[in-house]
């Protein structure tokens, strides 16, 4: 099995290479290609990379290419996992929204806006490259922000299943909060990309018993100072939001903490030029413990998971992952792509039943769904009005003063990475 990895050049690469090298026997790689145009960066990822799979006994080969067309052909699943930018955009997309007033960051709101139209074309030439290499391969989309960047890549015609790391985080901390291993708790999960709830926590698979009650009764504390959220807020609610729904349900205090402290991505700028320094010791072969600081915990096993499932391997028969609606949520088109439980298997994945929702909840995901319509057609065809429109769109700015402000930033900001501007 061959597989390859674009972005392969990124520091939260040995963590996936951890996963590939621990559950070999659930997903048996012959030969994995990191791709990236970053030369340094690659060769020392791939350096680590190679003395992980010799320590852990993998016996796959690892070689690292600069050539995407190269690194792509015969690969049966390409996981893609770039950052267009790299952490100088994100600092900008976590900055320039805090000077109007809004949520800075870089996958929700304006910031993720200026994400979604640096990615998109980007990643769409990627698809259309491994098409034309291989077109039989699944593209796993790992790359922010997911929702809008696997809707780009199934509309376009991809064999594409979009990844996230919320939902398998949460599983961890409930089985660990409840006794059990990971593989005994079911979530209903159900949303879109970093729009999500926890509405239901079942032992054993989709028919066990919903135990969130009893989560919520017994670790609400717990829970609750994860999220950041107050304790009473989920037990009115009965259901465990996403961490960025503290964006949504507490903007006007996220603003004001992200005014006095530095933005996430210099913290991360430091922390990749520390794990580089890392990474170019000979000695080191397993990923160092700074590196579950860096974000993206369980991400390798969630993708191993997945890749094995689409590549008719022994993946989990239930992931949480991106894909159509299709009918799964009735107050969303069809095309939407929504975050939920789903069958996965070799003809991709079946989203499953999904309980009717909450106008809470089911209101907030069709607004949302809405921007994300106008963001993908902003990043598809550019313009300045399809931006502002966007933008106004969006839950958490929603005013026209702000829209105009912010569409005139973003541009300035970004204009060299928008063809159109």
């Amino acid at each position: 099995m061959r597989l390859a990895v674009v972005g392969g050049g990124s520091t939260y690469t040995p963590e996936l290479i951890d996963g590939f090298a621990r559950l070999r026997d659930t997903l048996p790689i012959s030969e994995l290609v990191l791709v990236d145009p970053a030369a340094d960066r690659l060769e020392l990822v791939g350096g680590l990379a190679r003395r992980i799979f010799a320590r852990q006994g993998h016996e796959g080969r690892i070689v690292t290419t600069g050539d995407l067309d190269a690194g792509v052909a015969g690969a049966d699943a390409v996981l893609l996992q770039l950052r267009v930018g790299g952490q100088a955009a994100r600092e900008r997309d976590e900055t320039w929204p805090l000077e109007c007033g809004c949520i800075g960051q870089e996958t929700t709101g304006a910031g993720g806006l200026a994400k979604a139209l640096r990615t998109v074309p980007v990643v769409l030439d990627i698809a259309e490259r491994v098409r034309r290499a291989n077109p039989d391969a699944w593209i796993i989309d790992f790359t922010n922000p997911v929702g809008i960047v696997t809707r780009a890549l199934l509309q376009a015609g991809h064999k594409a299943v979009g990844l996230c790391n919320v939902a398998i985080g949460l599983q961890r901390k409930f089985a660990g909060l409840l006794g059990v291993t990971p593989g005994d708790v079911h979530l209903e999960h159900v949303g879109l990309n970093h729009l999500t709830w926890e509405t239901g926590v079942r032992l054993g698979g989709p028919e066990g018993e919903n135990v969130l009650p009893k989560l919520l009764a017994e670790h609400g504390d717990t829970i609750a100072g994860d999220l950041r959220l107050p304790r009473q807020i989920l037990d009115r609610l009965g259901v465990v939001p996403s961490y960025y729904l503290r964006y949504f349900y507490a903007h006007d205090e996220v603003v004001r903490e992200l005014r006095t402290k530095p933005s996430r991505a210099a913290e991360v700028a430091a922390m990749e030029k520390h794990l580089l320094e890392m990474y170019g010791d000979p000695a080191l072969d397993e990923k160092p413990a700074l590196l579950a600081k860096r974000g993206g915990a369980y991400y390798s096993e969630a993708a191993v998971d997945l890749a094995a499932s689409l590549l008719g391997g022994g993946g989990s028969p239930y992931q949480v992952v991106n894909t159509y609606n299709n009918g799964t949520l009735p107050f969303l088109p069809d095309d939407a792509v929504i975050e939920v439980q789903a069958a996965v298997g070799a003809q991709g994945a079946a989203p499953l039943p999904v309980p009717a929702l909450d106008p809470l909840y089911s209101g907030l995901i069709a607004n949302v769904t809405t921007y994300e319509d106008l963001a993908l057609e902003a990043a598809l065809r550019g313009g300045r009005d399809r931006v502002f429109k966007a933008l106004l769109s969006h839950p958490l700015i929603g005013q026209y003063e702000y829209a105009e402000e912010l569409t005139d930033r973003l541009i300035a900001h970004n204009r060299e990475h928008l063809a159109w501007a």
